[in-house]
């Protein structure tokens, strides 16, 4: 894996002893797994008591250089042996790779989900048809006597065509028109800032 020099001295400070001893390591690991993997932001993530002695700046540049090795590990689909020769390059003690190893593996999946989730785009319409029916009976009245859109809409979505079949009424088909004109109209505001 190729990381960038800050990104180098981050994790090496995560490896110094005399900088993070083994459980300020660990809560370390922990914490930057726990970041990622928030849906939120959390600002005391590093307001550990781990951390009380170690400086900020140098405990939020390990944190960030952790994040970041983390990211870039389960982008790659690194396997044990690249994620332990990079640490070893770092000068990570056996003790420390096999720690950030099981954290690795515990949280990979949901990380390669993550992941994943970032940078898709909704389908984009091409066409649309529609049918008006009309309802005049169903199964538990006689008469029913209201018409309905029977609509399809054309999508792609990274190259493959699917069609979005859906009916409503006259009042749900308004609102829908009504909303994709609001729509329009923002879209329209943002490109024009």
């Amino acid at each position: 894996m190729e990381l960038s020099e800050s990104v180098q001295r981050g994790l090496q400070s995560l490896a110094d002893l005399s900088v993070f001893d083994q459980s300020g390591f660990q809560v370390l690991v922990d914490a930057s797994f726990r970041s990622l993997l928030s849906s939120h932001a959390d600002p005391g993530v590093l307001d550990q008591p781990e951390f009380k002695r170690i400086d900020q700046i140098l405990l939020k540049q390990s944190h960030t250089a952790a994040t970041t090795f983390i990211l870039e590990a389960v982008k790659q689909n690194a396997d044990k042996s690249t994620i332990s020769s990079c640490l070893e390059e770092l000068t990570f003690s056996a003790e420390r790779i096999e720690i950030f190893y099981s954290a690795y593996q515990k949280h990979k999946k949901e990380l390669g989900r993550l992941l994943a989730s970032i940078g898709r785009r909704a389908p984009q319409i091409n066409d649309v048809s529609w049918r008006l029916q009309y309802h005049t009976k169903n199964g538990q009245v006689d008469k029913v006597n209201e018409p309905f859109y029977s609509i399809s809409l054309n999508a792609e979505n990274e190259g493959s065509s699917e069609d979005i079949n859906f009916t409503c009424t006259v009042e749900q088909l308004q609102d829908l028109v009504g909303k994709l004109k609001d729509a329009a109209k923002s879209v329209e505001k943002a490109s024009q800032m």
